[in-house]
């Protein structure tokens, strides 16, 4: 019965069809608009909070890619400058995580390029500076890093003057300021040693420029008299003599040259 009834159901379809062919297309047209509305209302369906808070999980388990796609279509997706800024700062933060700290630099530098107003611009420079930071090892082989890290750390007060770090900052440049003058004494000591004493003169007459608060200064002051000796240059060798026993009078290295111009005087 019910099998009959169908099959004259499908005839009339059919026949409703033929005679009808503008009516088919009306019917055509609304499942179209019905397809796309249904898509519509899944695109609407988006959550940017439970997005990120789902890429911190994955996060958390190790899926950095898969944490990385959804937190690229939270940030293609928002339209409000609300999640798309937090959503990068998770990028750069997934590829930390992932012991990645170059790619994690080049996003948090991709953050300041398209949000360089954002409340948390300071926070991706101040990540900036401190991955380079965290890489020094002492001054040999510590002293691009360190090189970095005070370039950075002199951006992040110079474009974010307000900036949270402030009171930690200072100590920082100054431990990068260290080991860049420890690496450029070690560098002046090496062609000492080898008795280039003009590229010893060039090292230790620029680290007293450039870092006059070096803690060894009275051993770069002693080693760049001795240079100047070195190459005869007698005037500027009594000025920095001058300038070792004056200022630094107690020290050893002011004391070993007093006993080494006597005795240069008596011979």
């Amino acid at each position: 019965m019910f099998k009959r009834r169908s099959k004259r159901t499908n005839h009339k379809v059919k026949f409703f069809i033929f005679l009808h062919p503008k009516a088919f297309s009306l019917f055509l047209l609304m499942l179209v608009l019905i397809s796309c509305a249904s898509s519509q209302k899944k695109e609407e369906l988006f959550e940017p909070e439970a997005w990120l808070a789902r890429a911190d999980r994955l996060i958390e388990q190790g899926e950095f890619q898969e944490a990385r796609n959804l937190l690229l279509e939270v940030k293609n997706r928002d339209t409000t400058m609300k999640f798309g800024p937090r959503a990068q700062l998770k990028i750069a933060e997934s590829y930390i995580k992932e012991e990645e700290p170059e790619l994690g630099i080049e996003e948090y530098r991709k953050f300041l390029r398209e949000f360089p107003d954002h409340t948390y611009a300071s926070y991706a420079q101040y990540q900036i500076a401190q991955l380079y930071f965290q890489d020094i090892r002492g001054p040999e082989r510590g002293y691009g890093a360190a090189k970095k890290a005070l370039e950075e750390f002199e951006r992040l007060k110079k474009l974010y003057p307000r900036n949270p770090y402030r009171e930690i900052i200072d100590l920082k440049i100054e431990k990068c300021r260290e080991v860049i003058a420890a690496y450029e004494f070690m560098v002046g000591m090496f062609y000492f040693k080898k008795g280039s004493y003009r590229a010893a003169k060039g090292r230790f007459e620029g680290l007293i420029k450039n870092f006059p608060d070096y803690k060894n200064m009275p051993e770069v002051l002693y080693h760049l008299w001795k240079s100047y000796l070195g190459l005869g240059e007698k005037e500027l060798a009594k000025d920095t003599f001058t300038k070792l026993i004056t200022k630094y009078p107690d020290s050893k290295e002011a004391k070993k040259a007093k006993k080494e111009s006597k005795d240069d005087l008596l011979n």
